[in-house]
């Protein structure tokens, strides 16, 4: 696994709309967020693909020239979108895989349709990505336990960093960004801890970690964009669903067990998710219903996913997952 160079200031960050662009009456939250980027020392860079007219922030080539260049510039130190979208798919036949797995690695961050990008991105080129928060979400205050993916992305290579649930989410909702550019508060108004799904007794297991959104990394089962077998050794599985119900999840689940993605799977976490359940299956249930069999833990509620606060996770990092009546945490290796 290879592990791109830690940022420093004066590093150059580069923006990007793998998937979808930012609407003209949201350019203050951008221009906020990449403010709060300059803070840090670091120089950022905003492409030409960021157009929100459309569920697209370009045409597909175009985006996959732009996102290509900025991963083979050697000036450009880590990219990340302002968020995801709907069809960052349609860029995977389009990158130039093998320019970018003979450049030097670049920290690449992002959740959502980003799994689509960075997932496949350490599985093709052995170089480490992050699944943390996108661009818009930055300026966010972390809570305690927690880490920005800026934090994350300035450590040194072998660098073991530690992260706890703080035990705390938002319960519903999202921040208005039109009516509230400059929102760097968090709600976190419910409190929420990790739960065992498989079983009762502690949890204390190690693998790499490889993962993102279920609803973007379904789609690729039987491709070489979605293989986790290029990852060798026990694997930290974490998996978060953005909206679709119960059964589309659970279905999903299932595919992605059948088609080999859990192989190696030392457990399963699972993020905290708002989408619904069916009259006769939650969202627990749909993960238990085709992950149970596995065998491993199954740890749910973690916050790796829509539901603020994040807890950023490097792909292809060396991973231990700690859980029981006391502690919930993640420690994480970048080796």
């Amino acid at each position: 696994m290879r592990f791109p160079a830690p940022l420093k200031a004066g590093d150059r960050i580069g923006v990007t709309s793998p998937s979808s662009g930012v609407d003209a009456d949201l350019l203050p939250r951008l221009e906020f967020a990449v403010e709060v980027v300059e803070t840090r020392g670091y120089e950022v860079v905003v492409g030409e693909c960021m157009d929100g007219a459309g569920h697209i922030s370009a045409p597909a080539a175009d985006r996959a020239r732009e996102l290509t260049a900025m991963l083979t510039d050697p000036d450009i130190r880590a990219v990340v979108p302002p968020w995801g979208g709907e069809l960052a798919i349609d860029l995977l036949p389009l990158l130039d895989w093998d320019a970018i797995r003979d450049a030097e690695p670049t920290w690449v961050v992002g959740f959502s349709d980003m799994s689509t990008i960075i997932t496949p991105l350490t599985l093709l080129t052995g170089v480490a990505t992050i699944h943390g928060n996108n661009l818009m979400d930055t300026p966010y205050v972390t809570p305690k336990g927690l880490l920005s993916w800026l934090d994350i992305a300035a450590l040194p290579t072998g660098s073991t960093f530690t992260q706890s649930s703080p035990g705390v989410h938002r319960s519903s909702g999202f921040d208005d960004y039109r009516d509230h550019p400059d929102a760097y508060e968090f709600t976190l108004d419910r409190d929420g801890r990790w739960i065992r799904l498989d079983g009762d007794g502690d949890v204390d297991v190690s693998g790499r970690l490889i993962g993102g959104c279920v609803e973007a990394l379904c789609n690729l089962m039987g491709t070489r964009f979605g293989d986790t077998a290029a990852i060798p050794g026990d694997q930290l599985i974490y998996l978060e669903a953005s909206g679709d119900d119960a059964a589309t999840i659970c279905r999903n689940l299932h595919g992605m067990r059948l088609a080999g993605f859990f192989d190696r799977a030392a457990a399963v976490l699972i993020g905290r998710t708002r989408a619904p359940g069916i009259a006769s299956l939650s969202q627990y249930d749909a993960v238990v219903d085709a992950l149970g069999c596995l065998g491993v833990p199954l740890v749910a509620d973690v916050e790796c996913g829509h539901v603020p606060p994040f807890l950023p996770l490097v792909n292809g990092a060396l991973g231990r997952v700690v859980h029981n009546a006391t502690e919930s945490t993640v420690i994480q290796t970048l080796d």
